[in-house]
């Protein structure tokens, strides 16, 4: 049973930036923004190597996120399960979603092993 229902689908892409968060295997949070797109039931984001949260999810893989607006006060949280992809087919299909989206990424374009993709499986989502 997807997770995301229709409401909650219509609202995350309706925007393109959430709050992502990860923690260590300490479990210290990091929480910072990023562009995403959708995929099916599944968010997906772009990551650089030799980043906070990169070696965060290498060591933890549950994350949250968090889409909102201020006005009218409406959001989305979701927490979830990532996936980790830099090379291979499926990395490919998920670079072109995201090439499909953002005309920055196709503007500077990036092939396998330069940037890993993650893709968020969630398990659970609140809307307001």
């Amino acid at each position: 049973m997807a997770v995301l229902k229709t409401r909650e689908m219509e609202f995350l892409r309706a925007h393109e930036v959430c709050r992502f968060a990860t923690a260590s295997k300490g479990a210290k949070p990091h929480v910072v923004p990023v562009v995403y797109a959708v995929d099916g039931g599944d968010i997906i984001i772009a990551v650089d190597y030799g980043t906070r949260k990169l070696k965060n999810l290498r060591e933890n893989r549950e994350v949250s996120l968090v889409v909102d607006e201020y006005r009218p006060n409406r959001g989305l949280m979701v927490e979830g399960v990532c996936e980790i992809y830099e090379r291979g087919m499926e990395y490919l299909r998920l670079l072109q979603i995201l090439f499909d989206r953002f005309d920055f990424y196709r503007r500077d374009p990036w092939g396998e092993g330069e940037s890993p993709i993650i893709r968020v499986v969630p398990t659970k989502a609140v809307i307001w």
